[in-house]
């Protein structure tokens, strides 16, 4: 199972608690796929809605593939997310119920399928990210100091 790794979110992980994840399946067209392949692809604004009992990815920007026509794809359709019906209508409840959002993390291509890890995630309050800044200036600095005191020894 070779998996690549193509796009990740990492705005994501500083807006938002990352409560849990699950591996979908996006539907896409032939240049998308080339593209995706490429490494073209930005999920810095995506989300994802629940929408008729489907989901729905948004905003995701997935460029023109260079070598295709001027008909291509649209970069930032929405595309559809590929979920159980049980993992639909539970994340979709989830969503509406208890003010979560989805959110991809990633885009990956897993034995030449193309895969999306979606997150249920609560959004960060301003002072939650402050201290999540503090928190890692601090353990860069506490890392820097052991890493000195061990170079000093030596």
């Amino acid at each position: 199972m070779a998996i690549k790794t193509v796009a990740t979110n990492r705005k994501a992980y500083h807006n938002y608690h990352i409560q849990d994840s699950i591996e979908a399946g996006i539907a896409l067209t032939g240049t998308e796929i080339k593209s995706i392949r490429a490494g073209r692809v930005s999920l810095g604004d995506a989300y994802v809605k629940p929408e008729a009992g489907e989901l729905w990815l948004l905003n995701a920007h997935i460029a023109r593939y260079e070598a295709s026509s001027y008909l291509s794809h649209v970069p930032t359709r929405p595309r559809k997310l590929l979920l159980h019906r049980k993992q639909i209508d539970s994340l979709s409840s989830k969503v509406l119920e208890r003010g979560f959002t989805l959110v991809p993390l990633k885009l990956y291509i897993k034995d030449s399928i193309a895969k999306v890890e979606v997150a249920l995630a609560k959004g960060k309050k301003l002072y939650d990210k402050r201290e999540s800044i503090i928190r890692r200036e601090t353990e860069r600095e506490i890392g820097r100091a052991i890493k000195s005191q061990k170079s000093q020894r030596r």
